[in-house]
């Protein structure tokens, strides 16, 4: 397994820093266990404490435990040793597993988690709610909010129209969406994440409002040359996926002469920090 090993501040453990690795292949993180466990445990010695968990977890035959892989991650000494992790699913299961009063608040999150998903098959609606009150508590102005959820409903129509198009494999919508992102930003989705310093979070939702307007220009109008051409097959549909790119690219030239700048910028709404081993390394060092 490939990774990019990068350290995650994470505020959910009394602002301990978890290590975390950041899987660019798998576009997924993966968690130090033994990091998890020493911080919801109280511990003096997180690794007997992880090494007797994972004993008894083995025992009951946990599949989280089976399915953990084994890392280098930096140590306190700044060497690199061998360290289990799981990914975020596994980090909450092993969280469910580890009896600690610390570990309270986060299983009745879960709990809640899952009752909320049982409430919203009856009443969708509830979803949409949530959403919108995410939005909000993260800062996100009311105008935004309504672009966001519009957005979120006009890419389902393109969908729509290229699986009608013969488009059936998620490898082709990707494909479809990057001539149609690279078209008018420059970028290809992922390059543009990488650009403003994201990694699984959702690219729109770290777009300012002319960001998203010329992202959902260029979907609308990728969408409606689609259903007037009823282009066949990916090849054909990546044709219109360039037009409807092309399209808020000439909006976005006109905009940027009128304003003198690029419209296009690596800001972000992230409000926590990654730091890299070499930053960490700096911040040592002075």
């Amino acid at each position: 397994m490939t990774e990019d090993k990068t350290y995650l501040i994470n505020k959910l453990f009394k602002n301990e820093t978890i290590r975390t690795v950041w899987n660019s292949q798998e576009e997924k993180y993966y968690v130090s266990v033994v990091d998890i466990a020493g911080a919801i445990s109280n511990s003096k010695d997180k690794q007997a404490y992880w090494r007797k968990t994972k004993q008894r977890l083995k025992k009951e035959g946990n599949e989280t435990v089976t399915n953990c892989h084994a890392l280098k991650l930096k140590a306190q000494d700044g060497k690199y040793r061998m360290t289990d992790v799981v990914d975020i699913e596994g980090m909450f299961r092993i969280i469910e597993s580890i009896p600690s009063k610390n570990a309270e608040p986060i299983k009745q999150w879960l709990a809640k988690l899952g009752s909320e998903r049982i409430d919203e098959t009856f009443d969708p609606s509830i979803a949409a709610q949530r959403a919108i009150d995410l939005y909000r508590a993260n800062g996100y102005d009311e105008n935004w909010i309504a672009k966001r959820i519009k957005g979120i409903q006009d890419r389902k129509q393109l969908t729509d129209v290229w699986k009608d198009g013969g488009i059936t494999e998620g490898y082709e919508y990707a494909i479809l969406t990057n001539e149609i992102y690279k078209e008018w930003s420059g970028m290809t989705s992922k390059e543009y994440k990488k650009y403003k310093g994201l990694r699984k979070e959702s690219l729109r939702d770290n777009m300012d409002s002319i960001e998203l307007i010329l992202a959902d220009l260029s979907e609308e109008a990728t969408k409606r040359i689609a259903s007037k051409q009823k282009p066949v097959g990916l090849e054909e549909n990546v044709v219109v996926a360039k037009k409807g790119g092309k399209i808020a690219k000439t909006a976005r030239r006109e905009l940027e002469n009128e304003l003198e700048e690029s419209v296009v910028t690596s800001n972000n709404k992230l409000n926590y920090r990654y730091i890299d081993d070499k930053a960490i390394e700096t911040q040592n060092n002075k």
